[in-house]
């Protein structure tokens, strides 16, 4: 057989209807293409459609609530959307927690998580919320260091000078923090068991009325966050006793770490604090994404940097599942802590979540 010597077949000739018919289906097909977005937002609605609630478990003025509003601000800018802050303090953190825990998983209302949830399953016997499956980690935002603050006028010197009074003088020295639950809470329970000091810790809704009573010598020191404070030492109004870091601070290089104050008993003291966005679990990845570009465009801006940089705070950013780790890391450890020390198991918490 001979290779056929025919001519390849020809297209088909473009007559007046087969012209007519392929301009129909261009235009159609371009009709699709047009509309393709619009299907695709009408299965998927755009995030967000609405002003974004943050839930802050802490009062105006706090650290957490300075930090919250400024990148707020700066994400609000990025997505197109207000982002309101409502401060909700109290109860260890649980009614802010448990609002979130309890909201649409749409990504209009976002916690503001702390340490101090990996804190409270070591101090409360039952919470209305799990910290790890409640909630949909979005990024972190920042970590702090905190202080032994006194007033100017106070007898008492440095960190020392505090342990010897707290033991001279058992159940009549006041320490004051925020919130039952919070990092400074917790660092003035691990103050007092692990140096065995009988202290008076006086728990306060919020920073500005804690520096109120310390001032006013209602209480005799105070544990709080450092960089909003540097402003009163600076003006000689406080002074800082200790750090509660395994490091001293370098805005602070000649104030001693507790480790250092407290010899042999607090040779293993170190406490600081860390905050990051969470959103209720189920939230879906699509949004978690969008508010974690959002969180860390606003961690690297100028305004913001500067901000933070203002308060003392250094600023953190990432992943989702960093801060998902952040969290994870600290369980263990509070828990292991609540069994070392037995006054924190017997100062464990009821929480009746119909009370909140």
């Amino acid at each position: 057989m001979h290779p056929s010597t025919e001519p390849p077949l020809a297209p088909p000739p473009r007559t007046a209807a087969t012209l007519r018919r392929r301009q129909a289906l261009h235009r159609l097909a371009v009709a699709g293409a047009a509309l393709a977005p619009w299907a695709g937002s009408r299965a998927q609605p755009a995030f967000p459609q609405r002003p974004i609630q943050l839930q802050v478990p802490f009062g105006p003025g706090g650290i957490a609530d300075l930090t919250a509003r400024a990148v707020a601000q700066a994400m609000a800018g990025t997505l197109g959307q207000a982002m309101v802050v409502e401060n909700k303090p109290g109860a260890g953190s649980i009614v802010a927690s448990q609002a979130v825990a309890h909201a649409s998983p749409d990504g209009h209302t976002l916690l503001l998580m702390s340490n101090g949830h990996a804190v409270a399953p070591s101090l409360f016997r039952k919470l209305p919320y799990d910290a790890q499956q409640d909630f949909a980690p979005v990024c972190a935002l920042a970590a702090f260091d905190l202080a032994v603050f006194v007033a100017s006028g106070s007898g008492l010197r440095n960190g020392a000078d505090l342990l010897a009074q707290a033991r001279a003088r058992p159940g009549r020295l006041t320490l004051a923090t925020i919130t039952v639950g919070s990092t400074q809470h917790l660092a003035a329970e691990l103050l007092r068991h692990s140096a065995g000091l009988d202290l008076v810790l006086v728990p306060y809704k919020a920073t500005p009325a804690v520096l109120t009573a310390l001032r006013a010598g209602e209480v005799d020191a105070a544990i709080e966050i450092l960089g909003p404070w540097l402003p009163q030492l600076q003006a000689g109004v406080l002074r800082a006793l200790a750090v509660t870091g395994a490091q001293r601070h370098p805005a602070l290089p000649e104030v001693p770490t507790l480790q250092q104050a407290g010899g042999a008993a607090l040779r293993e003291y170190n406490v600081q604090s860390w905050n990051g966005l969470a959103a209720p679990a189920r939230t879906s990845a699509a949004v978690i994404s969008r508010l974690n570009l959002a969180a860390n465009a606003a961690l690297a801006s100028a305004p913001v940097q500067q901000q933070l940089r203002a308060l003392g705070v250094r600023p953190l950013g990432g992943t989702p599942e960093q801060l998902q780790r952040l969290l994870a890391d600290w369980m263990p450890a509070l828990h292991g802590l609540r069994s070392h020390h037995k006054g924190l198991a017997r100062w464990a918490i009821d929480v009746d979540p119909l009370s909140i």
